[in-house]
């Protein structure tokens, strides 16, 4: 679930585009549309990424400690119910190559030796 620290984050980072857009046009006056299309895209990825990797932590499963036992996700191969096995970071590119870092709870499965990030 999103909390209200979130969402005034998130406006934060989509106000900072547009201030960074208006910027940029003053400074590029005869940009082609084209070139005013990669300046947006640009900012909107970074912004993007962070929001992404803000939304992947607020998942419950982020965190396989704070959930119950019976709420912990089965393994993919055999079904066995994931064991928590500590925590790790993850190193992700988003859809427009910007590098997000999500440490989150790490899984085995005791049946199968699976080891996962859990999705969600």
């Amino acid at each position: 679930m999103v909390d209200d620290d979130l969402e005034t984050r998130w406006q934060h980072l989509t106000a900072g585009v547009a201030t960074e857009m208006r910027d940029w046009r003053r400074e590029h006056p005869k940009a082609s549309l084209a070139a005013i299309e990669q300046a947006l895209d640009e900012r909107w990825a970074k912004a993007r990424a962070q929001i992404v990797a803000d939304a992947a932590l607020t998942s419950a499963l982020a965190d396989l400690t704070a959930a119950p036992v019976a709420d912990r996700p089965h393994c993919s191969q055999c079904g066995a119910r994931l064991q928590v096995h500590g925590r790790a970071t993850r190193h992700l590119s988003t859809t427009y190559e910007q590098d997000i870092i999500l440490p989150r709870s790490y899984a085995v499965c005791p049946a199968c030796g699976q080891g996962v990030f859990p999705p969600g």
